[in-house]
């Protein structure tokens, strides 16, 4: 791996971890860096982390907090996620500013609308809190809105963030690696 690539993978590192810790201190329900964490690494670093960092976060949160009923449409929900994710990375590779902006607030936007009609999908067909028919299924999904705006306010919190610090700590790097040329010369 060179300088270069060592260097993006530990700072990539280093914000999940933290989104990942801070899943585990007290935050409003579905207030969660997850998705963020799915959609960062499939931009930022190989795609073969877009799907084992978020999983892994969850494993490793989910030992403390608890496992629970429905995991598996939250864990399938994080990994179409990272779909998106990887359908985002060929997006933002050419574009710069604005656009590349609005590419990252779009897609958190469509991955918080897939988490919540997944893992409300799945509550509603574990047939345990709703009935089994299309007034069932819709009362789900109303009963579930508060938690939407929750996720939501997460995703684009945590996007912002880690997308944002890691940009700044790049272009950072960038600059110096630039004066440092120079000075070479």
């Amino acid at each position: 791996m060179n300088n270069s690539k060592m260097t993006n993978f530990i700072i990539a590192a280093v914000l999940i971890l933290f989104a990942a810790f801070s899943r585990l201190i007290p935050h409003p329900m579905n207030f969660a860096p997850v998705a963020a964490i799915a959609l960062f690494a499939a931009v930022y670093m190989d795609k073969k982390y877009a799907f084992i960092l978020p999983i892994a976060a969850m494993l490793l949160s989910d030992l403390f907090i608890g496992f629970y009923a429905g995991i598996e449409w939250v864990y399938g929900a994080f990994a179409l996620v990272a779909l998106i994710g990887l359908w985002l990375k060929k997006r933002v590779e050419t574009k710069q500013g604005l656009s590349k902006a609005g590419y990252i607030a779009g897609t958190t936007l469509v991955s918080s609308i897939v988490f919540f009609a997944v893992t409300n999908f799945g509550v509603w067909l574990s047939g345990m809190m709703y009935e089994m028919n299309l007034k069932g299924l819709i009362e789900c999904y109303t009963l579930a809105i508060p938690f939407f705006r929750n996720s939501l306010g997460g995703d684009l919190f945590y996007v912002t963030a880690m997308f944002g610090i890691y940009e700044l700590i790049s272009r950072f790097s960038r600059t110096a690696e630039l004066k440092e040329a120079k000075i070479r010369k």
